[in-house]
This record gives structure tokens, sequence and C-alpha cells, in this order.
């Protein structure tokens, strides 16, 4: 097209991690797409600290896992977290999570969390889509506006480097341009508050000797109890000598303080420290009311925020771009069914609200906990009430924030590309353990050594048998005929075949289990028609 006039089948807005995570998903699925970020991509305040283990997952299928891990956080640093109160000071708690190099890894996964803060992973994941003119991110480019007709999406954009306008025509537009979401509000999108917005201040700093001051009390993260503005945590950005510090903006004198005084507050002895932004930030709880509207989808931040408490909202996000990714795909090669791209509203709205949810508790935790003076106080009456405030992180279930693999990996898909089987969830979502249920995440377990079931999932749907049957050439003409991309793998190990439970389990492309059965459907066409949403 001209050179003011560009077309493409899926135009991205946004280039954060969950926007640059839906591009690496089209991109592995060889779909044509291009994606706007108004700035020049670099990162000065990073917000992000942590990658999920689901999310690494991801990364794991798309080739770049080993790179996050590489990124440069010690391996020797603890992951720890430690309610403190004050960094140096009496310690009170302390949930060991070992470092990289020590911590058990979960038997549930082969990709444990990674602490990978934005400024490391937002280059890599560039580097990796490709900037234009050799790749499809535009850099500098701002939506301005959009329409929408029966068969695309018209997108007016402006290039900020040269100040010109472009029109951009999109089979689908993406919205991933964050929690004021320009798309969302022209589409009218309503996004309730669910909670009390709360105002914070991001204090990024660097103090260079601050980890061999600490020795062996150094942590990831440290829970102050100094005071109602200063009982946030502290925690270590890159394992060496960056930190950020949150405090809450209730309205106290000294959570208005300059910020380097409350560095200095929070630390109690002397260090160099060097003030590198102070960032002020609105916490909101909100799930969009749909995340789609005709040919426009809204997914991250734009489609839900929630409170960074337990680290679930990046990687919220990017479960959700992996869940449009398959079925945009789907529907571009013409093999998803009419209804197929309805589903993506269905699937992850419920998740969002889960995840909301727990990040709430985990934050009013954090509010609601009582500060007593005597906690501060080098005295037996200190040591009693530290040992007090022990005993009630230990009932309050502190260590919830840190291990939550029902979050993480425990959400079951109900919607009609699912076929449920009659197997119940656990009663205790707490109790939460792998499982190949329909709408379930398919089970990890290594086929042998460095290779996982999970490895088998992505390109295509997967049959995992683990038993022989006359119907399968008849299971697989089925699919052919019907344009669905579908693989077999026949395993013949006995603990996985108690772990999924089936002789037949069918995997979707996110790898989430779309159906099982003790014997493949006689008439195999209505289970392809049901999983393509046809």
């Amino acid at each position: 097209m001209r050179g003011d006039e560009f077309e493409t089948d899926v135009l991205i807005v946004g280039g954060g991690p969950v926007g640059m995570t839906l591009a690496l998903d089209l991109k592995y699925r060889n779909v044509d797409f291009m994606l706007t970020e108004a700035t020049d991509g670099s990162i000065s305040h990073p917000r992000v600290g942590t990658v999920g283990p689901r999310s690494m997952e991801f990364f794991r299928r798309w080739g770049i896992a080993q790179e996050i891990r590489e990124t440069g956080w010690p391996e020797d640093h603890p992951l720890d977290g430690v309610w403190v109160t004050a960094v140096g000071g009496h310690e009170i708690y302390r949930i060991r999570q070992g470092t990289v190099g020590t911590r058990p890894i979960p038997d549930y996964t082969p990709e444990p969390e990674q602490i990978c803060p934005q400024h490391w992973l937002a280059p890599l994941l560039l580097r990796h889509v490709g900037v234009h003119p050799d790749g499809p991110v535009r850099l500098r480019w701002r939506l301005d506006g959009f329409t929408q007709a029966d068969d695309r999406v018209t997108a007016t954009v402006t290039d900020l480097q040269v100040g010109s306008t472009v029109t951009v025509h999109a089979r689908y537009l993406v919205a991933c341009d964050g929690a004021s979401s320009s798309v969302r509000k022209a589409l009218r999108v309503r996004a309730p508050a669910r909670y009390p917005t709360r105002v914070f201040r991001n204090i990024l700093f660097h103090a260079p000797l601050l980890r061999e001051q600490l020795g062996e009390r150094n942590a990831l993260f440290y829970f102050l109890m100094l005071s109602s503005s200063l009982r946030f945590p502290m925690r270590s950005m890159d394992g060496r000598g960056m930190y950020r510090l949150t405090v809450g903006l209730d309205g106290s004198p000294e959570a208005s303080a300059d910020a380097l005084s409350l560095v200095r507050r929070a630390i109690t002895f002397d260090t160099p420290v060097e003030v590198l932004s102070d960032l002020k930030w609105h916490l909101t709880h909100r799930v969009a009311e749909r995340f789609r509207v005709g040919r426009v989808f809204l997914v991250g931040d734009a489609a839900h925020t929630l409170s960074p408490s337990g680290g679930f909202g990046m990687n919220t996000g990017i479960c959700s771009a992996v869940d449009l990714g398959w079925k945009l795909a789907a529907v571009l090669e013409s093999w998803g069914g009419a209804g197929l791209l309805d589903t993506y509203e269905m699937e992850r709205q419920p998740v969002a609200a889960e995840s909301l949810e727990e990040a709430n508790v985990n934050l009013r935790r954090t509010l609601d906990r009582q500060l007593p003076p005597q906690i501060h106080l080098d005295t037996p009456e200190g040591e009693k009430a530290r040992a007090e405030m022990a005993e009630r992180l230990v009932r309050s279930d502190a260590q919830r924030e840190f291990n939550a693999p029902q979050i993480h990996f425990g959400f079951r898909y109900t919607s009609p590309i699912v076929v449920p089987d009659g197997s119940a969830p656990p009663a205790n979502p707490r109790d939460w353990r792998p499982s190949a249920a329909p709408g379930c995440r398919a089970p990890h377990a290594w086929l042998r050594p460095g290779v996982s079931t999970l490895d088998l999932f992505g390109r295509g749907f997967v049959l995992l048998r683990f038993a022989e049957s006359e119907r399968q050439d008849g299971f697989e003409r089925a699919f052919a005929d019907r344009g669905v991309p579908l693989s077999t793998t026949t395993c013949h190990d006995p603990r996985i075949a108690e772990l999924y439970e089936r002789p037949f389990v069918l995997v979707r492309p996110d790898g989430h289990v779309a159906w099982r059965g003790d014997e493949l459907p006689d008439d195999p066409g209505w289970l392809a028609d049901q999983v393509r949403a046809e």
C-alpha cells in the first residue's frame, strides 16, 4: 500500500510486556501483525520485577526462557520475604525461599518464576519481536483513533518522529495500552472500581553498599513496620544495588517527605544512596465489563488492573494474550469457528476477577496489620512484641503472597470450547494440585531429561494418548477435514498416564485441556467442531 497507508491482520496498540508477549505468540503462529508504541520503548522506572512461572512456561515455548534467566539476577541472592522494623533493624519474620541457585524446583512446572525487572525484560522482548524496518514494532507511533467496519478496523496513527499521520487497516485491533486505555474509553466500556483507589509513591534508588552491609540479612522483599505510610515493601530490583521503596500516600506529613529522607528512614544505618526516580501512581481494582467489542479486544491492564501484591498483574495479562493469540490465528487461518473469538472474554474475565481478589487479600493483610510501637524497643518487652507479631504473621497466612500456584496455574476455563467430563474442582482452591480435567492447564511431567510434556503443546491441538484405539484414523481425519491442526503423541509412561487420568486427552494450542475420555468418540466430527466453536 502507499507509504502513509498500511495493512495487517492484527494491530496491537501498546508495547508493554503484555503487548510484546501477544506479538511473540502471533509471530510464533506466523500471523501478520503490527505493533505501535507511543514511547521510544525505554524503561527508566521499572514497575514489573518478577516473571511468574506460567509466564516462564510460555517464554520457554517461544525459546527465550533461558535468556530471561540470564539477564542478570545473581544466583546467590536470597529470594526471601522478610518483615522488619526497618531494613537493618529488628527482623520479625522471614519466609525462606532460597536463592535461584539453591531453591527447590516445584514438581508441577519446568520453569519456576524468575526475577527480571522491566528494564531488563523490555529490551529482550523488543529484540525478539523486532523493530521496524526489520520487524513489526513501530516505536513513537501513537494511536489517535479508529473505526470499525464489518471486515476490518481502520486506525489513524501519528508517527511522532516525523509528525505525519498514517492509516492502518487491520482485520483486528488488540488494545494493550494500559490502565488508562484510550481504546477502552473510545469503546465506552466501563471498568467499575471494585475497591477504593489508593495512591502510592515508588522511589527507585541505588544503594551500592547495602547488600554487603546487610550480609545474611539480605532478602528480595523487606516489609517495613515503621508507620502507616512505610508499611509496604522495599524490594531489591537487580540483586546488586538497585532498590524500590513503596510509600503509601495516606495524608500523613511523612508520606509527602522528600524521597531521600524516606529512604533514609527505611534503612537504619548510613549507606550511600542515590535517588533515581520518584513516581506517584494510583492503585485501582478494575475488571472491564467487556473484553471484546466487535473486532477490538482488550488485554492486560486495558482489561483489568489489580494490586501488585503477589505479582499477578503482568502474568494474568500474559495468559490472556496467549488465550487470544491462538484464537486469532485460528480465525485468520479459517479453521476457527464463528464463536471462537467470543470465548476469549468468557475464559479470561473470570480469571482476571479471581486474580484481583487474591491480590486484594494480600494487600489487605498489609493494610490491616497493626503496628504496635513496642516492636521497636530493644528490651524484653520489645522481644515479646516482636514474637507476638511473628505469630500473627504466621496465622495471617503471609506465606500465601509468595506461594500461590492456584492463581498462576489453578484457573479452569468453562466455555463452549471445553467439553466437561463431570470432574469437580477442589473444594478449597488452596488445595490446588495439577489436573488434566477439561479447562485446566495440561500438567507438566518430564518425558525425558530436559523435555516436558508442556513442550508438546503450542502449535495446534495435541492428542496425548496412553492407549491404542481403532478410532485413531477417523479422529485425525475429522480434524484434517476441517483444517484444524492436530498432532498425536503416544506416551507409555505409567506415571504420566496416572497424572492425566484418562487414556485420551486433547490439549488446545494454549496448553489447556479441551477434552479427555476413556475412548476416542465414534463420531469425532462433533468434537472437532465444538473445540473450534463452529
